[in-house]
């Protein structure tokens, strides 16, 4: 069956580049600072441990059920769950699991994008030595006074999206293969100079101990939820960003391969974040539970104190917004992809419309930090409601969908030879995609409300 696929549109050009493409997309904001900071609370290496058994029995066949589909409709997430029913007998209903992708990657890119902002805004702060010399209190401002100007957040929003279409608009191989080629390298890059210097710091032991250490006493029920949201959310599952990055795979790429070396990449660049960062926050004596703010206001307020900070706090602060890019570039795809085939518009142009639509919806998300700060609906902001409607319903939902289909609507024999397992590996898949991921993903869902 699976051999007299054709290609109807673009193809990546290398193995490699989609590696990187799909690490890329993985690699987000959250693995910067969010993972390393659960590994620390959550029982050090026996978190690791956990959130890697999360990975293999709920990511991992997401992702590869996620990839196969888009391999075998070869179109966007909508029209290809809508192909695929069709040639499997099935309900036209299951077309609404892409169209809950779609929509997730174009509700989340539109507030994603407002933060990416905000990390290019700190990469000008950092080259114009505005970190110099930060109290606690000037630092705090520096973050808050930017929230609070809607023009600023507006400058920042749309110079991040600029870029975002910029690339997007190059195409499959120009555009999103060759970013990933060049950005994932600088990534890796950024990331080892600040572990470098992590270890010239007195904090670097007490950040191996915070990552590494296992104790299992530190693990309860609501760490293993936390390992089990994580190892959904960290992969960009659900969003129809891996669908349509499938789409354009050629039949050479073993997906099972391809998709462990993704998780590999995704949890060591995790964990180096944790090596780079935390360092600076033991030997400054800064908290390392401060979130967000760890990343806009304690930091900052180190880079400005110590020997070397202006140029710490460039690089750090690009690492950022290389990791939050290739996160927007894969987000925006799965939209511009629908908008192409489904209208006459060629890439370039197909492109600046979704990315217009985006941009427009994350105006209103950056209003809400100010000027439509007392504008509640269902009582959370414009901001905070994206976040929640997407994070708590359209990508458990989705990704629930996904590996439904996959596991009970395709043809079994179909499945193992294109998996390339032989009897016993495909009785595992199938009980691990028909039960045990489902089963997490309810789990994720639930908890979630």
């Amino acid at each position: 069956m699976t051999a007299s696929l054709t290609h109807s549109h673009a193809q990546w050009s290398s193995r490699m580049g989609f590696v990187l493409a799909a690490t890329g997309s993985a690699v987000g904001l959250g693995n910067i600072w969010k993972f390393p900071y659960m590994i620390g609370q959550s029982g050090g290496a026996a978190f690791v441990l956990i959130y890697l058994l999360c990975i293999a029995m709920i990511g991992l066949p997401i992702l590869v059920a996620e990839w196969m589909l888009g391999r075998r409709g070869q179109k966007n997430p909508i029209n290809t769950m809508s192909e695929l029913a069709r040639k499997n007998g099935r309900s036209q209903a299951w077309m609404l699991v892409g169209l809950s992708g779609v929509l997730g990657a174009f509700l989340i890119l539109s507030f994603y994008s407002v933060i990416g902002g905000w990390a290019l805004a700190y990469v000008g702060d950092a080259i114009g030595g505005g970190f110099r010399g930060l109290t606690a209190e000037s630092a705090g401002a520096l973050f808050t006074g930017m929230l609070g100007n809607p023009g600023t957040l507006l400058l920042w929003h749309t110079a991040f999206m600029l870029l975002t279409v910029g690339v997007v608009a190059m195409g499959v191989t120009g555009g999103l293969e060759r970013g990933a080629k060049v950005l994932m390298p600088a990534l890796g890059i950024l990331l080892l100079i600040m572990v470098v210097y992590g270890m010239t710091t007195g904090g670097f032991g007490a950040a191996v101990s915070y990552l590494f250490n296992p104790d299992w006493s530190l693990v309860t029920g609501e760490v293993i939820l936390a390992a089990l949201g994580h190892a959904f959310f960290t992969l960009s599952l659900g969003m129809g960003i891996m669908m349509a990055y499938g789409s354009y795979l050629g039949q050479d790429v073993d997906l099972l391969r391809t998709a462990r070396t993704v998780v590999i990449m995704d949890t060591v660049i995790a964990i180096a974040a944790g090596l780079a960062i935390f360092p600076i926050v033991f030997a400054n004596s800064l908290d390392p539970a401060a979130g967000p703010g760890l990343i806009f206001v304690t930091l900052p307020l180190a880079f400005g104190n110590i020997s070397g900070g202006a140029l710490l706090g460039l690089a750090f602060f690009l690492l950022l917004t290389f990791a939050a890019l290739t996160s927007a570039i894969s987000l925006l795809e799965p939209i511009v992809e629908f908008v192409e085939e489904r209208t006459p518009f060629n890439r370039i142009t197909a492109t600046v419309v979704a990315g217009l639509a985006t941009w427009a919806l994350g105006i209103a998300a950056l209003l809400s930090f100010n000027a439509w700060s007392e504008i509640l609906i269902f009582g959370l902001t414009v901001f905070d409601l994206l976040d929640q409607l997407t994070s708590k319903f359209l990508l458990p939902l989705t990704g629930l969908g996904v590996i439904l289909f996959a596991a009970w609507c395709l043809d079994k024999d179909s499945v193992r030879k294109e998996l390339g397992l032989g009897e016993t590996g495909f009785t595992l898949w199938q009980v691990i995609t028909r039960y045990v991921a489902p089963a997490g993903v309810l789990v994720v869902f639930f908890s979630s409300l």
